[in-house]
C-alpha cells in the first residue's frame, strides 16, 4: 500500500525552500547581507545622528519572508557583525553607534515580529501586510527614538524631531513597497506550484 506524502505547510515565502542546513544559513546570511546592503542607500541629515536609509525596507522584507526564528537571527547577526567589524552599517560603517542603537535593537523586536504576523497569514493580503509594515515601523522607531533620548540626553520632543519626523514619508513608501512585494510574491509561488501539479 503506497503513501501520499503532503509537502509542508508554507507559513511564511522560506519555507518554499527545501529544508536543509545550508539554506537555512544561507537564509539567514542572505537576510542580513540585504540589511546591510540597504544600508548604503544613507542620506546624512544636518545636525541629526540619525541617517536616513533603506535599512528598515530591508527588515521588513526579511522579518516578514523568513518567520520570526530566521527573521531574530538574521537581525542579530547584523547587529552583532556590524559591531564586530563587518561595514554594513550605514555609509559602510561598524562597531557601537551609541544614537543609532536602539534602532538596531528595534530591527530585531520588530523583524520578529513581522515573521510572527506573517506565520499567521498576514503577509497574504496587501491591506494586511502593509498594516504588518505599519505595526513594524512603530517598533523600530519607539524603540530607536526612545533610546536616542538618553545617549544623547535630550527632550521627548526633541527625540521624536530628530529621531522620527524626518523618516515618516520614506517609511509610508517602504512599508507600501514591502505591503505589495509579499502578497505579490505570494502570488507568483502560489501559481508556480500549481503548474507543479
Amino acid at each position: 500500500m503506497s503513501t501520499i506524502t503532503m509537502p509542508a505547510p508554507r507559513r511564511v515565502l522560506a519555507d518554499v525552500v527545501p529544508k536543509s542546513v545550508l539554506a537555512e544559513v544561507a537564509l539567514v546570511v542572505g537576510a542580513a547581507a540585504l540589511v546591510g546592503a540597504l544600508a548604503q542607500i544613507s542620506i546624512h541629515l544636518p545636525r541629526n545622528p540619525v541617517p536616513i536609509t533603506g535599512q528598515t525596507l530591508g527588515v521588513m522584507l526579511a522579518g516578514t519572508a523568513l518567520g520570526w526564528r530566521r527573521a531574530g537571527l538574521a537581525l542579530s547577526l547584523y547587529l552583532v557583525a556590524g559591531i564586530a567589524g563587518v561595514p554594513w552599517f550605514a555609509s559602510h560603517a561598524s562597531g557601537y553607534a551609541v544614537a543609532t542603537f536602539g534602532y538596531l535593537i528595534g530591527f530585531i523586536v520588530a523583524g520578529s515580529m513581522l515573521g510572527w504576523l506573517a506565520s499567521r497569514g498576514t503577509d497574504r493580503t496587501i491591506t494586511r501586510a502593509v498594516v504588518s509594515m505599519a505595526i513594524g515601523d512603530v517598533i523600530i522607531f519607539v524603540i530607536g527614538v526612545t533610546w536616542l533620548k538618553f545617549a544623547i540626553h535630550v527632550s521627548p520632543s526633541e527625540a521624536i524631531a530628530l529621531g522620527f519626523t524626518p523618516f515618516v514619508w520614506g517609511e509610508v513608501i517602504k512599508a507600501a513597497i514591502s505591503g505589495v512585494a509579499l502578497p505579490s510574491s505570494w502570488r507568483l509561488v502560489d501559481r508556480l506550484t500549481q503548474k507543479e501539479f
